[in-house]
């Protein structure tokens, strides 16, 4: 019962949303520029209120709905092997009804990461190509889309227990009806799983029934299958989410997202971090998948899925009981234990392991695993307040991202994705199982009841919707890309610093926020490294409030000549940050090169030409149009630079386009002290 102890604690209650500002959430929006996004079961269920979400970011000036490869995905440098060589991401967000130390809720935040290898720029899906190829990547690749339909699923008819040829057939034309130009995260052959497997029949549903999957009249096997929770009875379709994983936490069954595919590599669930009661920290190692296996039950035959949830079921299915291998990635050219020992001696933090995926093979590999998720105490928010947490300094909730550390060196693509989950203490979640279902329900749907009790009658209704009790919601990230480190970066921690906020004022963007840097205070030591970049798009919606071109984000990074309170940037020759950095991503670009590209938003790659750096798109040697100067013919999203930091001081930043004195405030500071201080 310790997986049903965590999953009952971990889901929600009420009314509530979650919006994620960094790395920017999508609420599932794309490219749409309307206030609500278009289709709100486009890749996953938020459970939030269509306002909220970013769109997917532009390279360009133009807007973009219908070519990929105008997409702007950012890329962050993931952690090195070394403990000390982190790569920090700040994840941030807000949510609507409360957590932490709020006597009024119990609640938690989940953070996970998806993640598959990048490949080649041949690698994106075809559209209507029917190769065997074609069909393998429309089915794997991680994806934003340019059109918001949801991918459409083809459900098996009739029989649930089909034969070889039917299950083939049926599979087939499902990998046909994938389209390239929709968005995917999971998979759908992990969609399918869930449809056909079994629900848990030991989660309290309180008053809320869960329908069987009867196909038609003559389906005599029908059962209630994990596609149904009770949140979401009906059993609606959102991408290829499953609902009952997506409403539980830690999940029972393995989050993996098909059967192994050495060259796509699509990792399962990783857990980050748990954020909530800081007493369930040792029911959360024990149970997240990155360092404990999981069981499902595999069929003989084509479709290998059974629907038994217990080893029992599964083999009076005919079928085994196996464990899976969770893992960060599987390096296929390291053959040998040795070779994979010698890897495993170089990581401080990934544990490297020499065995089977599955406890049906026999072929030992080389597994990356990642580290155990992060537990600690959940910051404190109120009731109906989408705001700061309570915190010094006052920011929206956060937390410091360790991102991943590949030992194969690739490039990875990834999603990531936080949950928030909420329940009241109104009964016992802890100790509330199936046994409390039904009539024996310690709530009710819209009760009525009467203060005064037997003998006099004072009516009164209460609110209370019972597949609300508790709840789950979520927001996810675009798609974003994890780069191998150079080797200038080796031993160094790396901060990366991101613009969040879209145009707009604080009533047109809400539940979304105006622009501002993130971390907009940034500490950190002498020698540590900072990715400045940032991702924007040309398809807000129209008439909003902003400088320069309506429906479009554009940002750069000035010095400031005073403290965080001026308005103005400094100039060149009397600036202290540039000549106290230099760029290991251009090398060879100067102090001023660096400057210029960075307050051009990447319009001028450099104040004179350089190895990265073409001479006709430098400031002196420019051959277009110049910069306009509220930015306007510059791109939306610039990768930017990674800069190493060499004197200490302290030093403050503007967006020349955005800050407006009493609307908005697009400033920061970056602090550096000396390590031994």
């Amino acid at each position: 019962m310790n997986f049903l102890f965590l999953a009952l604690l971990l889901v929600g209650c009420s009314l509530a949303d979650i919006f994620m500002t960094n790395p920017k959430g999508s609420n599932n929006r794309l490219n749409e520029n309307t206030v609500n996004r278009k289709n709100g079961a486009r890749l996953f269920d938020s459970q939030n209120n269509n306002k909220g979400g970013y769109n997917v970011g532009e390279r360009g000036v133009e807007a973009n709905n219908e070519d990929h490869t105008q997409q702007f995905q950012i890329e962050y440098h993931g952690s090195g092997p070394g403990a000390a060589e982190e790569s920090r991401l700040v994840v941030e967000w807000a949510h609507q009804h409360g957590c932490g130390a709020n006597p009024k809720v119990q609640c938690n935040n989940v953070i996970q990461y998806m993640c598959m290898n990048q490949g080649d720029k041949d690698d994106y899906p075809a559209g209507d190509g029917d190769s065997d190829q074609d069909t393998k990547e429309r089915a794997n690749y991680l994806r934003d889309g340019i059109i918001t339909n949801r991918q459409t699923y083809i459900q098996g008819k009739g029989r649930h227990e089909m034969t070889d040829e039917e299950h083939l057939a049926r599979l087939a034309g499902a990998y046909a009806a994938l389209d390239a130009n929709r968005g995917l995260h999971e998979s759908f052959k992990w969609y399918d799983m869930c449809r056909y497997r079994e629900a848990n029949n030991g989660l309290f549903r309180a008053d809320q029934e869960i329908q069987d999957n009867r196909y038609s009249f003559f389906d005599k096997k029908s059962y209630p299958s994990s596609h149904r929770t009770r949140q979401n009875k009906g059993g609606n379709v959102r991408g290829f989410e499953c609902p009952e994983e997506r409403d539980y936490y830690p999940y029972w069954e393995p989050t993996l997202q098909g059967p192994y595919d050495a060259e796509y590599q699509r990792t399962p669930w990783i857990d980050a971090a748990y954020l909530g009661d800081t007493s369930n920290c040792r029911n959360v190692n024990k149970n997240s998948f990155n360092s404990n296996n999981k069981y499902r039950c595999v069929l003989p035959g084509a479709r290998d899925y059974g629907k038994s949830i217990h080893e029992e079921g599964c083999t009076a299915e005919g079928g085994k009981w196996v464990s899976f291998e969770s893992y960060l990635e599987v390096l296929e050219k390291v053959d040998t234990e040795e070779a994979c020992n010698e890897v495993a001696a170089q990581n401080e933090v990934n544990q490297v392991v020499w065995r089977p995926l599955r406890s049906d093979s026999e072929e030992d590999k080389c597994i990356v695993k990642a580290p155990r998720p992060f537990c600690g105490r959940a910051a404190t928010t109120r009731n109906n307040h989408l705001g700061n947490a309570l915190a010094n300094p006052l920011y929206s909730t956060r937390f410091n991202l360790r991102l991943p550390h590949f030992p194969s060196g690739d490039t990875k693509r990834c999603v990531l994705r936080v949950r928030y989950n909420i329940t009241t203490a109104d009964y016992d979640s802890k100790n509330t199982f199936a046994d409390s279902n039904g009539d024996a329900s310690p709530v009710t749907n819209d009760p009525t009841v009467n203060i005064l009790g037997e003998g006099d009658e004072l009516q009164l209704a209460l609110a209370i919707n019972t597949a609300q009790f508790g709840r789950t919601f979520q927001d996810r990230s675009h798609i974003f890309k994890v780069l191998p480190r150079t080797e200038a970066m080796a031993g160094k921690v790396l901060h990366n610093l991101n613009v969040r906020g879209q145009r707009g004022n604080i009533v047109q963007n809400f539940p979304a926020v105006e622009y501002d840097f993130v971390p907009d205070e940034l500490k950190m030591a002498t020698g540590d490294l900072v990715h400045v970049q940032w991702s924007g798009y040309n398809t807000n919606p129209p008439n909003r409030a902003g400088e320069g071109t309506d429906a479009t984000d554009r940002n750069n990074f000035v010095q400031m000549s005073g403290d965080l309170d001026t308005s103005y940037p400094q100039q060149f020759n009397k600036s202290d940050l540039w000549s106290n950095v230099e760029s290991l991503t251009a090398p060879d670009a100067s102090p001023k090169d660096i400057a210029v590209s960075l307050a051009s938003s990447g319009y001028y790659c450099g104040y004179e030409a350089h190895s990265t750096c073409p001479a006709e798109q430098s400031l002196t040697g420019n051959q277009r149009e110049a910069l306009q100067g509220q930015l306007n013919n510059a791109n939306a999203s610039y990768r930017g630079h990674v800069l190493k930091v060499k004197g200490a001081g302290n030093y403050f930043y503007l967006c020349t386009r955005n800050n407006a004195f009493t609307n908005r405030s697009q400033k920061g500071s970056i602090i550096v002290q000396d390590p031994d201080l």
